[in-house]
């Protein structure tokens, strides 16, 4: 059974997209099907971490809201990345354009919401997909608000900030209100010197929603500079070994889903 996980945070600059790339990449190396649509479309990004530009992308997100193509014709193959690790696993992106063109005629004259939401569907049927992971816009928009009310699991990322945490606690209640089954929150760029346990225990009494990870400040990533996916290089640093911790419980919420749907 497919399932829709929104990854979002209320601000930007919380490693959303990263996150995101390298909780499809670890899914996917456990040989589940994935893919990652981009709906950040005023200011995509998540395309640079996997090595593509505007000359490798004939199609993208754009064109498929406008009606210039199949959602699938701008979806791409990035499994090589994984080197062959990944067994029978898959791994597509579906980005927006970094056309300055194209997102200025997104933010003058919009688009059909709905169909962004068809879309969804149909490549999770088109490429027969485990999961399909939604890097959203920071914030609460049209799009994000369709992304939430969809979402099978909302993962929302924060940082240890009282600009993060206030925006979390609306974000939370508005998915609560939109009845999302599954909600988990990701505390990321953690300095070392915190009290992980203690921050955890705060967090999940202030929001009364599950911690999936803590995720420390890392100059190992800083240095990376979004130019690869963290978790293949480094697959024993404390970022990938949370990132594997989220993903496994990704896979007992579908587990959890699939025996439920039995009865």
């Amino acid at each position: 059974m497919s399932q829709i996980i929104s990854v979002h945070s209320f601000r930007g600059g919380t490693g959303k997209s990263n996150m995101t790339a390298n909780l499809a990449t670890t899914l996917a190396l456990q040989g589940k099907r994935i893919a990652i649509i981009d709906t950040d479309i005023q200011s995509p990004g998540i395309h640079v971490i996997f090595g593509l530009n505007e000359q490798k992308m004939n199609n993208c997100l754009n064109d498929y809201l406008w009606g210039k193509c199949a959602i699938e014709d701008a979806a791409y193959d990035v499994t090589h990345l994984l080197k062959g690790e990944g067994g029978s696993g898959k791994l597509y992106l579906i980005p927006s354009s970094i056309n300055p063109g194209q997102i200025t005629r997104i933010l003058r004259e919009g688009y059909d919401v709905a169909r962004l939401n068809d879309g969804f569907y149909e490549i999770i049927n088109a490429l027969d997909l485990d999961y399909l992971l939604i890097d959203t816009h920071p914030g609460l928009n049209e799009e994000t608000l369709l992304s939430i009310a969809i979402s099978d699991i909302l993962v929302v990322i924060l940082r240890p900030d009282q600009q993060d945490f206030q925006g979390t606690a609306v974000t939370l209640e508005v998915a609560r209100k939109l009845e999302v089954p599954k909600m988990m929150l990701v505390v990321n760029k953690v300095l070392s010197t915190f009290d992980f346990n203690a921050l955890q225990q705060e967090v999940e009494s202030t929001y009364k929603t599950p911690v999936a990870g803590i995720v420390p400040l890392s100059e190992d990533i800083i240095r990376l500079a979004s130019s690869n996916i963290f978790c293949l290089l480094y697959t024993s640093h404390p970022f990938s070994q949370v990132v594997q911790k989220i993903t496994a419980q990704i896979i007992r919420e579908q587990a959890k889903v699939a025996v439920r749907g039995a009865f």
